[in-house]
């Protein structure tokens, strides 16, 4: 069965519709999805090596966009249902503690996230709850999407054969290794 899905995804990447479904996975991703894009990113630059650099691009701008929505969410949602919670529970006032410490920091939470396989959304929207000013957010969410997508670009650009060499001989393993990431990922919401 992985092996279908994965020759699915690389079949899909060859179509005329990849890049759109590219961006619409990166978006979604950014805001509330829980599956990264990378898992389309790659068979698709695996697929059309000499289109990396436009995947990487179409990928960061998408995520981008999907993490101004994230942003949204927080900053929209928050009074409407965080807020009435925070106060039924009388924690508003430590929540304005955590806003406080998170703005002056937070630049680098959105940096690390944007990088890591830590779930981005759980910062786009903690952004916009903390009222982090946006365009600090949206400089250093291009610049984390950014950097993450084009280095997986250049390094398949460069290693493609053999990387999908690699990677189909040990779909398993890789397949195994992507969940791992996820589930770290996830695990280290509930830490923070």
């Amino acid at each position: 069965m992985l092996r279908r899905l994965y020759d699915w995804t690389v079949s899909l990447a060859m179509t005329k519709w990849a890049l759109a479904a590219l961006a619409m996975i990166s978006f979604v991703e950014s805001s509330f999805f829980p599956i990264p894009p990378d898992i389309l990113l790659i068979p698709m630059i695996i697929a059309a090596p000499t289109r990396a650099f436009t995947i990487a691009f179409v990928c960061t701008v998408s995520s981008v966009a999907g993490g101004a929505f994230g942003y949204y969410i927080g900053a929209e949602l928050f009074d409407t249902i965080g807020q009435p919670i925070l106060d039924f529970y009388h924690k508003l006032d430590a929540f304005e503690e955590f806003k406080t410490r998170f703005n002056e920091q937070g630049h680098w939470a959105v940096l690390f996230a944007g990088v890591t396989p830590f779930p981005y959304k759980v910062i786009t929207i903690t952004s916009g709850v903390t009222e982090l000013p946006f365009w600090t957010f949206m400089l250093w969410s291009t610049i984390a999407r950014g950097f993450r997508f084009f280095v997986v670009a250049t390094l398949l650009w460069f290693y493609g054969e053999p990387i999908r060499n690699f990677i189909e001989r040990r779909l398993g393993l890789m397949f195994t290794i992507l969940i791992v990431l996820l589930i770290v990922g996830f695990a280290a919401v509930k830490f923070f």
